[in-house]
């Protein structure tokens, strides 16, 4: 077999360049501490690869949502903390207010400082997250949620009824803030029937209706919609007996009942859920109804407050004046009830909430770590092995020059 010249040195050139090529590869995977350097040295684990370098971007997005929600969560927290605080004060003032030997004074004091709380937890609710977004406000972050309407004096909501939902798991979104429509609006409201007397020559009177039992209440006056004879009517047939009846069906009798015959003391009538107080002393033939009121069904937290010190800035030094703020006291009483429920509830819900963001932050931080061992395993580099290899590809790469060195020293030439 002839080889000429040029083909060995052609041979020679080659062998080198390639175990040059291989140091050098070897050299760049130790310095750089990845075995594999570009898609070609490996397609199916850089595939691999790019998947786990992505789904980590995923997890520390996740990680950052979670602080955030964390954040979010743990003020609205504290607010509604601070809100029961508030509360709990106005409820100690309407216990305060309901004594019967407060006078006038004494309940314009106490209006003072309901003034005051009621300041306060419209600031509370009007509160602001880290990034200038209202608590409150549902969906609509920019808005402020509670105002005060100066001609009316009531108490507006004018975010939405949404939520703001955050991302913290592959499929796992968590609310990170609550509308104030559900927290603090969607209140029953106690006083939910209006109480009218036909005039008549005694001096009874009937109480503001107090919804004490909310099933018996809905089964009784089920419908959606307001009609004339919606309610019951109370009718005395001597100063001492009476009888609750129909007021679609007045000839219908549905319960009766006798009172006391002392004009001092207040007699409890009970139907239908229904608490009514009437005061004074009734006369034979004496009416009264008791309507239900869809337009107040509910009543807002903040209108609840204000309800209270409007009655008593009003309050007058008279038997009169003393019944309306006892009436007023007992429907705050029991609206304040419902809402420190809400708000405990509120609270409730948000430690759920921050017990899976622990939970989810655990199983993101146990999948992160599974995801770094398998990139390790596919990138990371057995130096061990590598420094063997390189010190393998040296010695051929010096064997190859060695021998290209000889080979190219021949010569026919010499021979002659």
């Amino acid at each position: 077999m002839r080889i000429s010249s040029i083909q060995a040195f052609n041979n020679g050139v080659t062998g080198i360049q390639r175990n040059y090529s291989n140091v050098t590869r070897t050299q760049e995977q130790i310095s750089t501490g990845k075995k594999i350097l570009t898609p070609a040295d490996d397609p199916v684990a850089s595939a691999r690869l790019l998947q786990l370098s992505q789904e980590k971007a995923q997890y520390e997005q996740y990680s950052s949502n979670i602080t955030a929600a964390k954040n979010s969560l743990t003020q609205e927290e504290s607010i509604l903390n601070s809100v029961g605080n508030v509360l709990q004060r106005v409820r100690e003032i309407a216990v305060q207010a309901g004594d019967a030997a407060q006078d006038k004074t004494d309940k314009a004091a106490l209006a003072k400082e309901l003034a005051e709380r009621e300041d306060e937890l419209l600031n509370l609710l009007n509160s602001r997250n880290a990034r200038g977004e209202y608590l409150f406000s549902g969906n609509l972050g920019k808005n402020v949620p509670f105002i005060l309407d100066p001609a009316t004096g009531e108490y507006a909501y004018l975010g939405d009824e949404g939520q703001r939902e955050i991302q913290i798991a592959s499929s796992t979104y968590l609310p990170i803030n609550d509308n104030g429509k559900v927290l603090f609006e969607d209140v029953i409201n106690a006083n939910r029937v209006t109480t009218s007397k036909t005039p008549s020559a005694s001096t009874a009177s009937i109480s503001l209706g107090l919804v004490e039992d909310k099933l018996a209440y809905d089964s009784t006056f089920p419908d959606a919609t307001l009609t004339a004879t919606d309610g019951f009517g109370i009718r005395f047939t001597s100063p001492t007996a009476y009888e609750v009846f129909d007021l679609a069906a007045p000839a219908v009798v549905l319960s009766s009942g006798s009172v006391d015959a002392d004009a001092t003391t207040s007699d409890v009538i009970r139907y239908a859920g229904v608490r009514v107080s009437i005061d004074g002393l009734p006369a034979t033939g004496d009416s009264f109804a008791v309507n239900r009121n869809p337009a107040v069904e509910k009543r807002g937290m903040l209108n609840v407050v204000a309800d209270l010190r409007r009655s008593l800035e009003q309050a007058q030094d008279s038997p009169q004046g003393g019944l309306v703020v006892r009436d007023n006291v007992a429907v705050a009483l029991t609206n304040l009830d419902a809402v420190l429920g809400q708000v405990l509830q509120g609270r409730g819900e948000i430690g759920a909430r921050l017990n899976v963001l622990e939970s989810t932050e655990s199983f993101n931080e146990d999948v992160s770590l599974i995801n770094t061992a398998v990139q390790s395993d596919l990138q990371d580099l057995d130096y061990a092995e590598a420094l063997s290899r390189l010190s393998f590809e040296s010695v051929i790469l010096e064997a190859a020059q060695q021998s290209y060195v000889k080979i190219a020293g021949l010569s026919l030439f010499d021979q002659l």
